[in-house]
């Protein structure tokens, strides 16, 4: 029985040194790859004061085109929503029945110089029988009251004749302004005049003005130190409601004189320029006042910002692993963040390849290509 045991205690050792070899033998697991991810580096700049209104693109000049004489529409000289400069032919009227006006008061003109003329005669061979004894006072009266009236009408023709005149020049209409010009609302051979309403409207591009309400309360942040009402230094900004920002830098030029009751605000127009004509009369925009002295804070690029429930975050490489930071965003600066709280300067966020990065995960960084000023 002894040796029984002893064979059964050899057999079972055998067989734990057995398992023992296999489990030494199998490969130990691999760990996880590195994901590669684009960083870039979160740098301080300096970021001015900026303030943000709703505002709306107006043209500085918006002329409407009427008809001032009335006729028939003869010929459309333009084609619309072209550029046209100022003196450009834009409308035609047909001329003959005002050429003719023209004509009937040079008519006029010439009779009434006649008849002055031979007033001019007869008052002086008036005088000249009164001097004689020849003639009487009364005839001598009758001709200078009728040399007076021959004046009198001949003013009159050469007023109505100066009339005919701008009646006829009235049927070639021009452009008042250099601008873009809109659509026409008649066509050649309709008949129009003073009563017809709008044919056309021009409205200058470059420069436009922006204009916006600014709250009592903005108003006074905007302002310089020590109260002194400086504005010469303000930079205006567009944005776009696609959210792109206009490249050009606007500058304010008028601040209304009364704050309006109902709404505490006070109208503040900025001059942009507009040499693209991006810019389009009546177009709703956003308007970003930058002013103050600029203070230095963090940016990173926008592509870093992660958004979940808990608010935002981004991740942030140390010592190869992924981790995530809650932030703080304060606004935009250009095409970066400003943040407020969350990082400090020089951490490396990661704005490419995070979407399957986890908190811990290994990361082989290198930096993003474009991105790595921070914005």
């Amino acid at each position: 029985m002894r040796c029984k045991s002893i064979a059964a205690g050899v057999l079972a050792a055998s067989l734990l040194f057995s398992l023992s070899s296999a489990r030494a033998a199998d490969p130990a697991p691999a760990a996880a790859p590195a994901i590669p991810v684009g960083v870039a580096q979160a740098r301080m700049k300096p970021v001015s004061q900026a303030l943000e209104f709703v505002g709306r693109v107006e043209s500085p000049e918006r002329v409407e085109i009427r008809a001032r004489v009335k006729g028939m529409l003869e010929a459309v000289l333009f084609k619309e929503g072209d550029v046209v400069k100022e003196g450009a032919p834009l409308y035609r009227i047909e001329k003959p029945l005002f050429q003719a006006d023209v004509e009937n008061a040079e008519g006029e003109v010439g009779r009434a110089k006649a008849a002055l003329d031979l007033a001019k005669i007869q008052r002086d061979r008036a005088e000249e029988l009164l001097a004689k004894n020849a003639g009487t006072v009364v005839a001598r009266d009758q001709a200078i009251a009728a040399e007076a009236s021959s004046k009198g009408q001949l003013l009159t023709a050469e007023a109505h004749l100066k009339t005919a005149k701008i009646n006829l020049g009235y049927t070639d209409i021009v452009s008042p302004i250099t601008g873009k010009i809109g659509r026409t609302a008649f066509t050649r051979g309709h008949i129009v005049g003073p009563d017809s309403g709008v044919l056309a409207t021009i409205v200058s591009e470059n420069p436009m003005y922006v204009t916006f309400p600014v709250s009592q309360r903005d108003y006074l942040e905007a302002q310089k130190e020590e109260g002194k009402v400086d504005l010469t230094n303000v930079e205006v900004r567009i944005k776009f409601s696609d959210g792109t920002t206009y490249p050009e830098i606007g500058r304010i030029n008028f601040v209304d004189v009364s704050v309006s009751r109902s709404t505490d605000t006070v109208v503040m127009r900025a001059d942009v320029p507009n040499p693209k004509g991006a810019l389009i009369d009546g177009q709703l925009v956003r308007v970003e006042l930058k002013s103050g002295t600029p203070q230095e804070k963090i940016v990173v690029p926008q592509a870093a910002l992660v958004a979940d429930q808990g608010g935002v975050y981004v991740f942030v490489v140390e010592d190869g692993k992924a981790m995530t930071r809650r932030v703080k965003p304060g606004g935009t600066l250009g095409a970066g963040i400003i943040i407020e709280d969350g990082l400090k300067p020089g951490d490396q966020v990661v704005v490419d390849g995070f979407e399957q990065l986890r908190p811990g995960a290994s990361v082989r960084a290198t930096p993003a290509a474009g991105l790595a000023s921070g914005g």
